[in-house]
């Protein structure tokens, strides 16, 4: 006999795209999902915040969302203030594991807030926690970690970089005794198009245009053009595999906004190809870490990336390097990193 799938409760903070499609692929997925799932509240800056223990509907609250109307059931308040309301009135399901909180408000470069004290509340809570914000592993990894580890919860956050391929999970569940030595990337979707498009001859406002039009580019683009979201990206993957202690403020950053048509011919007439690269390399007891635009030999991997593609290589001690390369990335990728760190909690209870 097949044993029963476990059973998750799910509340949802942020209520914008990524959310919206994830609660989309839950549904469409949800026979072939190794959970089964329940949405028991959602909140969003905008909208307000719905909460009902016995289950909301899904397509009533994307409907809203749509519309944007308010919620409803509406309880006062969003954020923190909804956690603090719902998560006691799930007290027993937080004690069994089934309630996870699917935190995805948009990313805050300076500080990683509200994301980071989200996450902080929820596994205080005794719920499991599931991220595409990059703020809470680039502000606050190994604090998050701990405070998961001794409360027995998941804090996952696969979507934060390269959207949702197992970047994460890979080293985490598939490379035993593997360490990681270093690790460099074209991990920001936006810069990397942007720059392809002006090696077409492209310009850049057109070609940012675009990335805003696919939903690719941060809601303040700034994040992407400036080398921020790069600059958390490599934060991030530099605290979870280097045991760095770093924020995005610690990291060497440049964007890409002062990159001009000229500064490309230039590299391509030196047979290089710029591109925005996240880097960081252990030596001793050092980590340095870098985002920012470098000129790559024609023959280099990263050199190849171009339109909606990214890749990172990791060098270890065991494997040497190690090559994840993301064809196509975007709003459906994003969601399901989300929905696969789902499955890794189901997982999880079923141990």
């Amino acid at each position: 006999m097949t044993p029963p799938r476990p059973a998750l409760q799910l509340l949802v903070v942020g209520l914008g795209r990524v959310s919206r499609r994830l609660l989309d692929l839950l549904d469409d997925t949800r026979e072939r999902l190794p959970f089964t799932w329940t949405l028991t509240g959602v909140c969003s800056r905008s909208l307000g915040a719905a909460f009902d223990p016995a289950g909301l509907d899904p397509r009533v609250c994307l409907a809203a969302a749509a519309a944007g109307a308010r919620l409803s059931p509406a309880s006062e308040g969003h954020g923190l203030r909804f956690l603090d309301g719902a998560l006691p009135e799930l007290r027993a399901a937080c004690g069994d594991g089934r309630v996870v909180v699917v935190e995805t408000t948009v990313l805050d470069a300076v500080g990683g807030e509200p994301a980071t004290s989200h996450v902080r509340a929820a596994l205080a809570a005794g719920a499991h926690v599931v991220t595409a914000n990059k703020g809470p592993a680039a502000f606050a990894y190994h604090e998050l970690a701990a405070q998961a580890d001794r409360a027995g919860r998941a804090f996952l956050f696969e979507s934060a970089v390269m959207d949702g391929v197992p970047v994460f999970s890979l080293v985490a569940d598939t490379l035993p005794a593997v360490r990681v030595r270093a690790f460099r990337g074209v991990v920001n979707t936006t810069c990397g198009y942007i720059l392809a498009a002006m090696a077409r001859g492209e310009s850049f406002a057109d070609a940012l245009r675009e990335m805003q039009a696919q939903g690719i580019a941060e809601a303040d683009p700034s994040l992407d053009v400036d080398g921020w979201d790069a600059a958390a990206k490599a934060a991030v993957l530099a605290n979870a595999w280097l045991d760095a202690r770093v924020t995005p403020h610690d990291v060497i950053r440049a964007g890409i906004r002062d990159l001009g048509a000229d500064a490309l011919r230039e590299a391509a007439a030196a047979g290089q190809r710029l591109r925005l690269v996240s880097s960081g390399r252990r030596d001793g007891d050092r980590v340095e870490v870098h985002a920012r635009p470098v000129a790559l030999a024609d023959d280099d991997p990263l050199a190849a990336v171009s339109g909606l593609e990214n890749a990172l290589y990791l060098t270890t001690d065991l494997l040497g390097e190690v090559g994840i390369v993301q064809r196509d990335g975007g709003l459906t990728q994003t969601a399901y990193g989300l929905l696969a760190d789902l499955s890794r909690v189901a997982r999880r209870r079923s141990a």
